[in-house]
């Protein structure tokens, strides 16, 4: 774990087929939930709203491949149906079915990192450790 408690980079990774394939030095992590609404023939309002399937939007920024992932030959492009695991002091959150919708990248030649990657998450768990 992070000094005093923090998540770090270390705390904060990406995993695909069961392997740890980049740290992440932060992140912001949105529920998104769209809504339907209702409408009935002659009312002026809808009769009711209701919600639709919920979707998680995280932005994680500074994504460092790890060795292992290098040696396969890792491709952020070709990510898809990934986990996003949050190590903090009391619990750990996983992100799973990730895929990613944008990524934005910016670095030196010789390093694998990916500036900013959006991805879309549909399950998040939440356990106490």
């Amino acid at each position: 774990m992070g000094v005093l408690g923090f998540p770090t980079s270390s705390d904060i990774y990406i995993e695909a087929e069961g392997k740890k394939v980049a740290v992440v030095q932060s992140y912001t992590a949105s529920a998104v939930r769209s809504e339907r609404v209702i409408e009935a023939f002659g009312e002026k309002e809808p009769v009711a709203t209701l919600a639709t399937q919920l979707s998680y939007r995280l932005e994680l920024t500074r994504l460092y491949a790890t060795d292992e992932a290098i040696s396969d030959g890792i491709n952020f492009h070709e990510l898809s149906d990934f986990s996003l695991v949050i190590a903090k002091p009391d619990r750990r959150i996983i992100y799973t079915g990730c895929q990613w919708s944008s990524i934005v990248e910016s670095g030196q030649l010789s390093q694998m990192v990916a500036e900013r990657i959006t991805v879309i998450s549909s399950h998040r768990t939440e356990m106490a450790v």
